[in-house]
C-alpha cells in the first residue's frame, strides 16, 4: 500500500496549497514586517489556527506549518534562540490539528512540515553550508515527530541550498515538494539555470518541483512552461499576487507609482507599500487556470495570499469548495444587479455611475 498521499492525490487531480502566511499575519497585526519571524504560533496561536482554517475553508488541501523563517539563524537575529523548538513544535501542532479537522465526509488535509531559505547559505563556503544543514535537520526532525504527512522546502534562490534541503528531506521517506525562487537575474544565485535546477531536483527524488514567491503571474508563467516540458514529475506553481513585469521581475524591485503621496520611508515598495501593484482575483484565477492547462496540478499563492485568492484558484480549475457558498453574486447588488426587486431608478443610476 502506497504511503505517498501527496502523489496519490496529484495523480488524480489538483492539490491546492495556501502559502503567504508572512504577509497575511503581518497585515492582521501579529508580526513585524521586515523582521518576519513567525512568533505568532507562541504569542497568538489562536490567530494562526484561524488563518489555517480560513485557508482550508477556501480550498487549500495542504495545511503548511508556519515555520517559514522559524529557523535557528532568524531566532538568533531577534535574540530568541531559546524559543526555536517551542515555536516550531507549536506551529506543527496547530497545523496538524487543523488538517485533521475537516468537514464531515471529506478526507483529512495533508499537514506539511516546512523549511525555507536560510539567508546565510554562501557559495563555496563549507562552514555556512554545514550550519544550514544543521538548521534544516533539526526542523525536519521536529516535523516528523509532530506527524507531518509531507515536507515542503521553499523559496530557495541558491540551487545548492535547494539540493541540500531535498537531501535532508528525502531521508525521512515523506513526500517532498521543493520550489525555488529565482531573483531578478532570472537564474539561481550560484549560476545554475532555473530549468536545470528543477531537472536536478527531480533527479534527486523530489515529488514536486517548481516555483514559489518573488514572482507574480506575468514573470513566473514563462518559466513554468519551460519547467513543465523539462520534467516528468509534478510541478508546483505558487506566485505572489503582484504585477511584476519584464522590467521588474520580482516584488523586490517594483517601483512606487509616480502619483504616490506617501512613499514608504525605507525607499522601496517591498514589503510594506506593494498595495498598488496587487493583482485582482481574476488575474490570479487566470494564472491558475492557465497553469492547470499546462498539466500543473500543485497550485497556490504565496506572499500576499489571502483566503479569497485561494478560493479563486480552486474555482478557476473547476473545484467547488466550502467558501464557494459565499462567492460573488452581483445579481443582487443594489445598483448593478438584475434581481426584479431592485428599484429601476437605482439600476438606471448604476448604468451611469
Amino acid at each position: 500500500m502506497s504511503t505517498n498521499k501527496l502523489k496519490e492525490r496529484l495523480d488524480k487531480g489538483p492539490v491546492i496549497c495556501a502559502e503567504g502566511f508572512l504577509f497575511e499575519i503581518e497585515r492582521r497585526g501579529y508580526m513585524s514586517s521586515g523582521e518576519f519571524v513567525p512568533m505568532v504560533s507562541l504569542d497568538h496561536p489562536e490567530v494562526l489556527e484561524n488563518l489555517h482554517r480560513e485557508f482550508q475553508h477556501a480550498g487549500s488541501d495542504v495545511v503548511e506549518a508556519f515555520t517559514y523563517n522559524g529557523h535557528r539563524e532568524k531566532m538568533r537575529v531577534i535574540g530568541k534562540e531559546e524559543l526555536l523548538e517551542p515555536l516550531n513544535r507549536s506551529a506543527l501542532k496547530i497545523a496538524k490539528k487543523v488538517a485533521l479537522d475537516t468537514p464531515k465526509g471529506s478526507k483529512p488535509n495533508l499537514m506539511a512540515g516546512n523549511i525555507s531559505n536560510s539567508n546565510i547559505w554562501k557559495h563555496n563556503d563549507p562552514q555556512s553550508q554545514k550550519e544550514v544543514e544543521g538548521m534544516f535537520t533539526e526542523m525536519i526532525g521536529w516535523a516528523v515527530e509532530e506527524g507531518a504527512d509531507m515536507l515542503i522546502g521553499e523559496t530557495f534562490y541558491y540551487a545548492e541550498e535547494a539540493f541540500k534541503a531535498l537531501e535532508i528531506m528525502k531521508k525521512t521517506g515523506l513526500p517532498t515538494v521543493l520550489t525555488i525562487s529565482p531573483m531578478g537575474e532570472n537564474k539561481m544565485r550560484d549560476g545554475k539555470s532555473v530549468v536545470d535546477t528543477c531537472k536536478e531536483l527531480e533527479q534527486l527524488g523530489a515529488d514536486v518541483v517548481g516555483l514559489n514567491c518573488f514572482r507574480g503571474p506575468a514573470t513566473m508563467f514563462p518559466f513554468l512552461k519551460e519547467i513543465r516540458k523539462a520534467v516528468k514529475c509534478h510541478v508546483g506553481a505558487l506566485p505572489i499576487p503582484y504585477r511584476t513585469s519584464e522590467d521588474y521581475p520580482t516584488f523586490f524591485n517594483l517601483p512606487d507609482r509616480s502619483n504616490c503621496a506617501c512613499p514608504s520611508p525605507h525607499g522601496r515598495t517591498f514589503p510594506t507599500a506593494l498595495d498598488p501593484h496587487f493583482c485582482n482575483r481574476y488575474e490570479i484565477g487566470k494564472f491558475a487556470k492557465d497553469a492547470y492547462a499546462l498539466g500543473i496540478n500543485y497550485l497556490g499563492v504565496c506572499c500576499g495570499a489571502n483566503p479569497m485568492l485561494i478560493r479563486e484558484v480552486a474555482e478557476s480549475i473547476g473545484l467547488t469548495v466550502p467558501a464557494s457558498k459565499y462567492r460573488e453574486n452581483m445579481e443582487n447588488h443594489f445598483m448593478y444587479g438584475k434581481n426584479k426587486r431592485i428599484p429601476k431608478h437605482m439600476t438606471e443610476y448604476g448604468d451611469k455611475a
